[in-house]
């Protein structure tokens, strides 16, 4: 198995240190477990995979190439926990048609008062919401979407009493940015007593450094991070019918 991203960032005296302090053991799979799909939006992601210096171009969000290699793992572990029955949990960004609700996003971005989708600065030759999911790993009827508004997927919204309503005991994360929403829902998992998991190459960042230190450090304290197979062997293991799950409704064709 191929060391985990991060080793390549880590001095001799961080790897004696994480060595001889006890951090990043492991703390195991739950046996009640929701797929959470972080903000894996069109803003996030752009249109298609390209270099990310062309993407931001139009989608100042965007993660570039390294999204759609993400996306492909997440893919997959939407197919397994879809076999099994498990819940899949999407978060993606709400705004205001007049931007007013961005507050302190606002402040660290100076493409902020670009024109064009939310989120997004100038799309060209697109219509396409860049707070929708992308289609490649569409909701399915019974999947659950949250509409937030800062980096935490717990934070002014409801899904922690919907992980109570499903019965959960942890969390499978994926999504971007590895050093924002993502970070920002696992530490919020973990103050909430859930096991959180995260799948390495199912996240990505705009910056490769923040998105492997941000790993390293989940896995030190709030997260064991590990290969997508690893969770995939997971679920495949679990028995069908843990979930009641939403019935949904098939889009209208």
């Amino acid at each position: 198995m191929s060391e985990p991203v991060w080793n390549q960032f880590l001095t001799e005296r961080d790897k004696a240190v994480f060595a001889a302090s006890g951090y990043g053991a492991r703390g195991g799979f739950g046996k009640r477990p929701a797929l959470l799909v972080i903000d894996v939006s069109y803003a996030f992601c752009g249109e298609r995979p390209e270099p990310i210096l062309e993407s931001i171009k139009h989608w100042r969000n965007s993660c570039g190439e390294d999204a759609w290699t993400g996306i492909a793992a997440i893919k997959r572990l939407i197919e397994a926990a879809h076999g099994k029955g498990v819940p899949v949990i999407y978060t993606t960004g709400v705004r205001r048609a007049d931007h007013w609700d961005d507050g302190s996003w606002a402040w660290k971005n100076s493409r902020t008062d670009e024109t064009g989708p939310a989120l997004t600065g100038p799309v060209l030759k697109s219509n396409l919401d860049g707070n929708a999911i992308v289609a490649e790993i569409a909701p399915a009827p019974q999947d659950i979407v949250i509409h937030k508004q800062k980096p935490s997927g717990f934070q002014g919204s409801p899904l922690q009493s919907y992980l109570t309503l499903l019965g959960c005991d942890s969390v499978l994360v994926t999504g971007t940015t590895t050093s924002g929403c993502v970070r920002a829902t696992v530490i919020d998992a973990f103050s909430n007593n859930f096991r959180v998991i995260v799948a390495e190459e199912g996240c990505f960042d705009r910056s490769q450094a923040s998105h492997a230190i941000n790993l390293c450090d989940m896995n030190a304290k709030y997260a064991d991070v590990v290969k997508t197979d690893e969770i995939l062997a997971y679920l495949r293991q679990l028995p069908a019918g843990l979930f009641e799950l939403p019935k949904g409704a098939a889009a209208a064709e």
